[in-house]
């Protein structure tokens, strides 16, 4: 019983750990919440759907590092699947579990630090929604 236990443990950790890292970096969170927007068989188009529209990056520099650094890991950590032509993305097979996040996140904005909401257009709706409906 031990045994099984520590192999769950270990396996859930190793999940969590693949959600902060596809989530420890601008651009990946951006294409998540992307994909969590669209219906769940569309693909979204790149490098579009990765701005951040508070924080526009250059779309040539961003198409580079989503097909070099950011596609790759998402794809290999099973979060994305992505095709360069046509430059789009999809949600991969463990999407929900990066996407549990983001959900949580949005269904309590209200609760979370202001200093990790101000400038964050979607939380930011997302709190004046819930205070709006709590008055």
């Amino acid at each position: 019983m031990t045994t099984v236990r520590f192999e769950n443990s270990t396996d859930t950790m190793r999940k969590w750990n693949d959600v902060f890292e596809a989530l420890s970096a601008e651009p990946r969170r951006q294409l998540i919440v992307s994909l969590l927007d669209a219906p769940r068989d569309e693909a979204v188009p790149l490098p579009e759907r990765a701005i951040n529209p508070d924080a526009p990056a250059d779309p040539n520099v961003l198409r580079k590092e989503l097909f070099h650094r950011h596609l790759p890991l998402l794809d290999d950590l099973g979060f994305v699947e992505w095709e360069s032509d046509p430059f789009v993305a999809s949600r991969g097979p463990r999407f929900e579990e990066v996407a549990a996040v983001f959900e949580a996140l949005h269904s309590h904005a209200a609760e979370l630090p202001e200093s990790l909401v101000l400038g964050c257009q979607r939380l930011e709706r997302e709190r004046e929604r819930e205070v709006s409906v709590s008055n």
